[in-house]
């Protein structure tokens, strides 16, 4: 029989290997490697921005940077709450493998994100990428920071730990 589980995970490092591989070969046609950025929004549908037509929306700035760029028009997510499907996007594996799952990570939350996961901005630095997280993290905060962008392979980070209606929770 087929061990799907197997497969899942072979899967998401195919598309991680598939994703670094396409940037090498850019790089190497090129004089030097393409500048992405990767935008993940919380609540936001398909249909939601000017660029994929939506009637009344104004995107002015996404529209620009779509017309630039590479727009893709088929996604789907592993989860539906944040801090699975970020960790999905950010490892190429279904969220459960690094046991992101079922909820999100609140300020109280003990762990966050596994170190031994590789996430896509480990996979990128080799390849000689300064990568940053800007925005929302919502993977774990931890002991002095431990789980925080910046112990996950990004260069930079500039934002908040949780949603902006989260507060710290403080122990007496």
């Amino acid at each position: 029989g087929i061990n799907f589980c197997r497969l899942r995970r072979r899967l998401g490092m195919a598309y991680l290997l598939f994703t670094c591989l396409v940037l090498h070969v850019l790089s190497i046609c090129s004089a030097s490697p393409p500048n992405f950025v990767l935008l993940f929004a919380d609540d936001l549908g398909f249909g939601d921005l000017g660029c994929y037509g939506h009637p009344s929306s104004l995107t002015p700035n996404l529209d620009r940077l779509a017309a630039g760029g590479l727009r893709f028009t088929d996604f789907y997510c592993t989860s539906p709450v944040c801090s699975p499907s970020r960790a999905s996007l950010l490892t190429g594996r279904y969220q459960t493998r690094s046991g992101i799952f079922p909820g999100v990570f609140y300020p109280g939350s003990i762990g966050g994100l596994p170190l031994n996961e590789t996430t896509i901005a480990e996979v990128l630095k080799p390849l000689g990428y300064a990568t940053a997280a800007v925005g929302k993290w919502h993977l774990g905060y931890g002991a002095n920071g431990t789980f925080l962008p910046t112990q996950q392979g990004f260069d930079q980070y500039l934002g908040i730990p949780y949603s902006h209606d989260q507060v710290s929770v403080s122990k007496p």
